[in-house]
């Protein structure tokens, strides 16, 4: 009996972080969205993110590096963000949803996270997509069911040998 709750449980834990996976793609595809219908990134380009960065650097959170970078960067190239952002958001939700390249997508949500937050917009939202890519990443093996990476073998290209690893400090040592 136990080996059989045993069984249940993982299938559970299992479902519970592809269900995690697909609503972090959907959060991700649905911000895209939004920033382009209701935030008229593309109706009126450069008005919202302009004002949002200008708002960053009035604000006491925001580090001084990153205050710099706004600044000296960001503002200068506006438009380059405010067409990049919400395509890449829409394009990583998707790509997520569908399991695609999982890995690389939650490093480049995590990358936009880590600059959202670093730009003082600090929420419980942003922390939990933050907190949820982190538990993807840890539990990778579990995010890839009903994933394509693991229908086209991409899975394996990112697993850890841990035999070889082994050979390898052994040799070393």
């Amino acid at each position: 009996m136990t080996l059989l709750s045993k069984r249940f449980g993982e299938q559970v834990f299992q479902l519970l972080v592809t269900l995690m996976r697909l609503l972090f793609g959907f959060g991700w595809l649905f911000a895209g969205i939004t920033k382009i219908t209701e935030k008229n990134w593309f109706s009126e380009p450069g008005v919202f993110i302009k004002n949002y960065l200008i708002m960053a650097l009035d604000k006491p959170n925001v580090p001084e590096f990153y205050k710099y970078f706004i600044a000296h960067f960001a503002l200068k190239h506006i438009m380059f963000f405010n067409y990049t952002i919400p395509i890449a958001q829409i394009i990583i939700g998707i790509v997520l949803i569908m399991g695609l390249m999982i890995i690389p997508s939650v490093i480049i949500c995590l990358l936009m996270h880590i600059n959202f937050i670093l730009s003082g917009n600090m929420n419980l939202i942003s922390l939990t997509l933050y907190t949820s890519a982190f538990c993807i990443l840890l539990f990778l093996n579990r995010s890839y069911v009903l994933s394509l990476d693991r229908y086209l073998g991409i899975e394996k290209r990112f697993k850890i040998n841990k035999q070889k690893i082994g050979k390898t400090i052994n040799s070393i040592a």
